[in-house]
């Protein structure tokens, strides 16, 4: 992991080759994590790979910060095989208007997890090259990881055992 004066030296360098797009650091429990702004994280997540030799994208994450906004994060962890080093690029976009840039043209592994995120948090991915529900039906209303979403969800029905349900059998 890059120490805290590593993570400041990466962030700084960020800031120039991809002007604007850095918005804080932060280093917490040996984790280091960049903040970056929505419109720039493909480039810097190429950056990062171009420039640092994080080459593997080994997750992609949503998050709610319900009741703060800009309420919507996702969180990309790369990692460099060659000094076993990790780092977290980090962003927010607000409920309204969560939209982010698709790395996946870049990072084939983003997309199931793009996916994923947009069906469980309602962030689109623009560019993304098939963004559709992945774990919910397709005329589903409503992200179910939202923290403000409605506790119990859909009831359940069990029929095996109900002889008024179709297919019923002894």
């Amino acid at each position: 992991m890059p120490d805290q004066v590593g993570l400041e030296l990466i962030a700084t360098e960020l800031g120039v080759v991809v002007p604007g797009s850095v918005r804080e650091t932060a280093f917490f429990r040996g984790q280091a994590s960049v903040w970056v702004e929505p419109a720039h994280v493909r480039a810097v997540l190429g950056a990062l790979r171009e420039r640092h030799g994080y080459r593997m994208l080994m997750s992609v994450h949503g998050v709610d910060y319900y009741p703060e906004e800009p309420r919507l994060g996702v969180h990309y962890e790369l990692l460099d095989m060659a000094r076993v080093d990790r780092i977290a690029v980090k962003l927010r976009v607000p409920v309204d208007q969560p939209q982010v840039e698709s790395v996946t043209p870049d990072w084939p592994t983003a997309n199931h997890q793009e996916r994923e995120i947009y069906d469980m948090f309602g962030v689109v991915f623009d560019g993304h090259p098939d963004l559709r529900r992945i774990l919910m039906p397709e005329d589903y209303e409503g992200h179910p990881q939202r923290r403000d979403f409605p506790l119990g969800g859909e009831p359940v029905l069990f029929t095996h055992n109900d002889p008024s349900s179709p297919g019923w059998t002894r």
